[in-house]
């Protein structure tokens, strides 16, 4: 018997691995993350048990993967986006291993790829960042040493900011005195979800913007000046004249 976590990815079910999506419909236990996972991405399965964990604490979650492994039965644990990246999924795997239930990692992808696809952009460009740095905002749940905003923010990479458009006026003070007030800033509001919806600006603007749309909750915030129209290189990789294994020079 095995646990399952599976990325379901951002929202739009075609947005899942292809093993995820076998798993999903072949074992015979489902634990999905409803309030973040649409019913579609579970379409097919021949699960006999169901289970919405939205509903359910920690205890409750353990207890049923602990009822399927009496049973033999495998577990499709289904969370959103790539489960390793704020999926609670490290509190499950210390209970798993207490209990001696195998389990696997099935990635998925992320909001944060999600978004820059929609927005039609690449996060690492030459010369302008090669560095993405995926944070959430501390607020109820305070942050480690070190990895305070305004910390992260003095490296002046491409920032994926999680669960913080409520608090969107503290970020941009947070961040102006490293990326300036003309910075590009995107916020994307439940990227590939039927009522998906983003707003482009810069900091200076972007908290007018966001309160003319009304995102209140599901949105990633995304800065950086890739998102704008700074010049950047060519890779090296695809230059002519440029000899690798795969293409030999002259």
């Amino acid at each position: 018997m095995t646990v399952y976590f599976i990325g379901a990815g951002p929202g739009d079910p075609e947005l899942i691995t292809v093993k995820g999506q076998r798993l999903i419909r072949q074992c015979p236990v489902i634990i999905y993350a409803g309030s973040l996972v649409p019913a579609a991405v579970l379409d097919g399965h021949q699960a006999e048990t169901v289970i919405n964990s939205a509903e359910l604490h920690l205890e409750q979650i353990i207890s049923a993967m602990r009822t399927a492994h009496a049973r033999g039965q495998d577990v499709a644990r289904v969370h959103s986006g790539d489960p390793s990246l704020y999926g609670a999924i490290g509190e499950q795997i210390r209970h798993l291993r207490e209990l001696g239930i195998d389990y696997q990692i099935i990635p998925g992808v992320t909001a944060t790829a999600a978004s820059a696809a929609l927005l039609g952009c690449e996060l690492t460009l030459p010369q302008v960042s090669q560095t993405v740095i995926l944070t959430r905002f501390g607020d109820s749940s305070p942050m480690p040493p070190g990895e305070q905003l305004a910390d992260l923010a003095r490296h002046g990479s491409t920032l994926a900011i999680h669960l913080g458009v409520k608090h969107l006026p503290r970020i941009v003070s947070e961040l102006l005195p490293h990326y300036g007030q003309q910075c590009p800033v995107a916020v994307v509001h439940r990227a590939t979800w039927p009522d998906q919806d983003w707003v482009r600006g810069t900091l200076e603007d972007i908290v007018e913007r966001v309160a003319l749309k009304d995102f209140r909750r599901t949105a990633l915030i995304l800065v950086g000046h890739v998102l704008g129209d700074t010049p950047f290189a060519e890779s090296a990789l695809y230059r002519a004249g440029h000899a690798h294994l795969y293409r030999p020079g002259d």
